[in-house]
């Protein structure tokens, strides 16, 4: 196995057949992989839609225990000692993954973090995005402008030495740049969801990254560490 896709997915039944799709049509080079789709606690039938497409793993969470869970109990299923992270909803195209693969050619490189460009979201859920990021960049200094984005490539095993935490994903850069892995970012295209509405509104977003950010600021200093690299392809 080369690769592995990690889907964490929440009420998405209406969007998943054609995720799978695309991701299908865009790692064909990167055969054979797999997909590996995170139910997590759906009631709309999600993990049923999933079972039966072609290179489909299911895993499901009989409560939803939130999209870090999701990542992590893919992670830790997944075959490949590469993974790849998109959202369910189909607002990262797959398109972008091949992109996201190429940077791990480089042995020092564990990370690489979408970016979103020309964002197909609402006007509030963008700017309280740029915000956070704002706020979140300027504390940690992870070099990264969207960690919001669910489109990125690392290393599994790094992945798993990772501190695990609920809303670790939004603090991957970082949590690998604390380890000492360099972190490579790449631009990626962004659309409208397919179907269904958002799990999260903007004020629970926040209320949960007040509390994070300070612990993660807080694991950054307790470990010693060479400045972090990162770079932008």
């Amino acid at each position: 196995m080369k690769l592995s896709v990690v889907i964490p997915a929440r009420n998405e039944a209406l969007n998943i057949a054609a995720l799978v799709r695309e991701i299908d049509a865009a790692l064909g080079a990167f055969a054979p992989f797999e997909i590996i789709v995170v139910d997590d606690g759906s009631t709309d039938g999600t993990g049923a839609a999933a079972k039966v497409l072609p290179h489909v793993r299911v895993l499901r969470h009989p409560v939803s225990a939130g999209q870090s869970a999701a990542v992590h109990s893919g992670v830790m299923a997944a075959r490949a000692e590469i993974v790849c992270t998109l959202d369910g909803d189909g607002q990262n195209p797959p398109a972008n993954l091949p992109a996201l693969i190429a940077p791990l050619a480089n042995p020092r490189v564990g990370l690489v973090a979408g970016q979103r460009v020309g964002r197909q979201d609402t006007w509030s859920k963008k700017q309280a995005s740029r915000a956070a990021n704002a706020i979140r960049g300027w504390m940690l200094k992870d070099g990264t402008r969207d960690t919001g984005c669910g489109l990125k490539a690392f290393r599994r095993e790094a992945f798993l030495r990772l501190p695990y935490f609920n809303h670790m994903h939004r603090y991957l850069p970082a949590l690998f740049a604390r380890d000492g892995w360099v972190i490579a970012h790449v631009d990626v295209s962004h659309r409208a969801r397919g179907a269904g509405a958002s799990n999260y509104t903007n004020l629970q977003r926040a209320l949960v990254g007040v509390v994070d950010l300070f612990g993660v600021a807080w694991l950054l200093r307790r470990r010693k560490k060479a400045e972090p690299e990162s770079f932008d392809v």
